[in-house]
């Protein structure tokens, strides 16, 4: 009986004894990791550019086209528009189109384009924060062609978490009015 009772003891013991100390977890980010982007040529009916082997054509009409990237959740939308001695009232609109942002933008960042050998001239406006869109451009030729572009996700902007995808879209952009020509 004795050595039963310390057979039950001896259990209880290493039963209970066996406990893990809680240890809090040390903080993170989480980690996201991109491919490294790959291009290659895209020729629409107005323009050409490199083209992220990431991003699929999700449509195309006449006055432009969305380059979606599945794996981000988000979309770059390219808007086509003729210049008809209305280059001022389209670049107004394109600005005014960037700062409609500014409500909820922490600060958007105007980076002039200018590219003399292609004819290409534009803004890239980076917008910080829980905004919409994280992105806009516009480039033109100031004679003929004028091209907007727009990045969006398809979730509830909240910065923080969109924030590497928005870095690795925004080298696309830069890349596209690099790179972009007109037809």
């Amino acid at each position: 009986m004795m050595y039963r009772l310390a057979f039950v003891i001896v259990c209880c013991i290493l039963l209970f004894s066996c406990k893990e100390e809680a240890i809090p977890k040390p903080k993170a980010m989480l980690r996201l990791d991109y491919p490294t982007p790959a291009y290659q040529n895209y020729t629409s009916a107005k323009f050409k550019f490199n083209k992220n082997k990431e991003a699929k054509i999700k449509s195309e009409n006449k006055d432009g086209l969305v380059l979606d990237y599945p794996k981000m959740k988000g979309s770059v939308y390219l808007t086509y528009k003729q210049v008809n001695n209305n280059i001022n009232q389209l670049l107004t609109d394109a600005q005014k189109l960037s700062y409609e942002h500014v409500v909820k933008a922490d600060n958007i960042i105007e980076q002039p384009f200018i590219n003399t050998e292609k004819g290409v001239y534009g803004m890239f406006y980076e917008v910080t924060g829980n905004a919409a869109s994280q992105s806009q451009f516009y480039v033109t030729d100031s004679v003929n062609h004028f091209v907007t572009g727009s990045l969006y996700f398809y979730a509830k902007p909240n910065y923080d978490s969109i924030y590497p995808a928005a870095i690795y879209l925004q080298q696309d952009i830069r890349t596209i009015m690099e790179s972009l020509d007109w037809n």
